[in-house]
């Protein structure tokens, strides 16, 4: 049974995924178009980083950073090399998503590389609704990343 934290990143297995993530960025994409967040970085106010856990494991990790008030970016998708086919992946994406919907976002968006390796990203990401789009805040087009939108609700809805 997995649980999902809100998580401040003190925890040394975090920070341990945190690395491997960004490690693992940089060994698929050059370091310009790798756009992973390092510890400091998602502790910044904008951004809810959650960690997943089983029991004393640390299973995988995600984190939403808020653009603006009504768009987020899905950040620091990793799931730990031992719970890697067991769901993690998806249960964090849920888990962003409904607090995105919570929050009345009515986009979420991310960046993805566009390497072989991200194929199950890429799987993903689309089985949630993800569709491909033009970058978004301060991204640029580059030919290594890959850049994905959700409409969570219409701008006139809710008002």
């Amino acid at each position: 049974m997995f649980t999902i934290k809100t998580d401040d990143l003190s925890h040394p297995a975090v920070q341990a995924l945190v690395a491997y993530h960004l490690s693992g960025m940089l060994e698929q994409s050059p370091p310009e178009s790798s756009h992973a967040l390092d510890v400091q970085n998602l502790r910044d106010p904008a951004v809810t980083f959650w960690s997943v856990w089983e029991g004393e494991q640390l299973a995988g990790m995600g984190a939403l950073k808020l653009l603006d008030e009504k768009h987020g970016e899905l950040k620091s998708m990793r799931t730990a090399p031992d719970f890697l086919r067991r769901g993690v992946a998806n249960l964090i994406v849920q888990h962003i998503l409904q607090t995105a919907h919570a929050r009345s976002l009515q986009r979420l968006s991310l960046e993805t590389g566009t390497q072989p390796g991200f194929a199950a990203c890429h799987q993903l990401y689309r089985k949630h609704g993800f569709v491909d789009c033009e970058p978004f805040a301060d991204y640029q087009p580059d030919p290594n990343s890959r850049f994905m939108t959700l409409v969570l609700r219409g701008e006139n809805e809710g008002l």
